[in-house]
């Protein structure tokens, strides 16, 4: 099995950080290929421009997603990009570890996604959800918080975790196949202590070691919708 880390937090020393490691120590130790993109440390470059591809489909109309596809098809992406979608491509597992930040995932995190989920690599108008083109890799996300978990939830101030998470697990991975396994939360870290920084690490370990039995949440079907190919249909339609 080969494993990909995306770690996304800008301090080197952080819990986030801390829990990346455990992550590569316990799958390692379970037999894994693991491989870290640490994306602050890599100076990832964020936003999506024309630099990103040294092919060109329309040079007076920057549609991405077109742009994305012509480049795939005839070498033109950037060289970062084609190794990061290379590892994506090759692993059995995806872990994106980062911690919540105004209700999502830091910028730099969600530039990997933009740049590296390329249109007809990873998805395509009828090549999602059950048809994606990652269809049989598993996908986790490894998040962090200030706030305790009672701040989480359908009565809660905040909301429900899940609510919060969803444009990443439902409209990312499991919109390109992936199959979604449930998110670690690690809640109210600045305030934990050592000793409750010590559990949760402890609670992700456990967690880890029982991947192979969690039951992946719920997804869409495209049999369920079935005008889902005609024009406009897309959230992706540009």
């Amino acid at each position: 099995m080969k494993t990909l880390i995306v770690y996304a937090h800008p301090e080197p020393r952080s819990f986030n950080a801390a829990l990346r490691d455990v992550a590569r120590d316990e799958l390692q130790a379970q037999g894994h290929a693991v491989e870290v993109s640490d994306l602050y440390a890599m100076k990832f470059k964020p936003a999506i421009d024309r630099e990103d591809f040294s092919s060109c489909y329309d040079s007076e109309n920057f549609n991405v997603s077109l742009e994305q596809r012509h480049a795939h098809a005839h070498n033109g992406l950037s060289p970062d990009i084609r190794v990061e979608l290379e590892k994506l491509q090759s692993a059995d597992l995806l872990i994106l570890h980062f911690p919540l930040w105004w209700f999502g995932m830091p910028a730099i995190l969600k530039g990997w996604i933009d740049r590296v989920f390329i249109s007809g690599a990873v998805y395509g108008r009828s090549a999602i959800f059950d048809k994606g083109r990652l269809k049989g890799k598993r996908a986790l996300v490894c998040v962090t918080t200030g706030a305790p978990a009672k701040a989480f939830g359908p009565e809660s101030l905040n909301g429900e975790m899940l609510s919060l998470l969803a444009p990443l697990h439902q409209g990312v991975l499991g919109f390109t196949g992936m199959t979604v396994l449930p998110p670690f939360v690690a809640h109210h870290v600045p305030y934990a202590g050592p000793d409750g920084r010590a559990g949760l690490l402890a609670q992700y370990r456990a967690y880890l070691n029982k991947i192979d039995v969690l039951q992946p949440m719920p997804m869409p079907r495209l049999a369920d919708h079935p005008g889902w190919s005609e024009d406009g249909m897309s959230p992706k339609a540009q």
